[in-house]
């Protein structure tokens, strides 16, 4: 099915953040997954590192991104890439929600801080 309608997608939400995930392949796709993340005003995620490359495009908002220790403003139309085996960090500093686009491989896995290893569903 190469269309996904948008009363289809899948809302996970974790570490304050809320992941609606569109492409992956419950969704039809083979090898990408794509989903749309909320992030809240004055959040901060947890610093983790990456098993896949991540592109990010910013769609609304304004956020901070730290990959691999080199961060960087962005605002809404401004784009990212982390290449696998990065340690990211994904911040709101501003006083309202923000909205970003992540496309990445499926089967991305993240390692957190503590030596905790997450498997996310919408990049399965």
């Amino acid at each position: 099915m190469p269309f996904v309608r948008s009363n289809e997608a899948v809302v996970h939400e974790i570490h304050g953040g809320r992941f609606v995930s569109y492409i992956r392949p419950g969704s039809g796709s083979r090898d990408l997954a794509s989903w749309r993340v909320e992030i809240p005003a004055a959040s901060v995620g947890p610093t983790h590192t990456i098993s896949d490359e991540e592109t990010f495009y910013v769609l609304s908002g304004g956020l901070r991104l730290t990959i691999d220790g080199e961060s960087a403003e962005l605002g809404a139309g401004d784009a990212a890439v982390a290449p696998a085996g990065a340690e990211l960090a994904v911040a709101n500093t501003s006083d309202r929600p923000a909205h970003m686009w992540v496309t990445t491989s499926v089967g991305l896995t993240a390692v957190l801080a503590d030596g905790t290893t997450i498997a996310p569903p919408w990049a399965r």
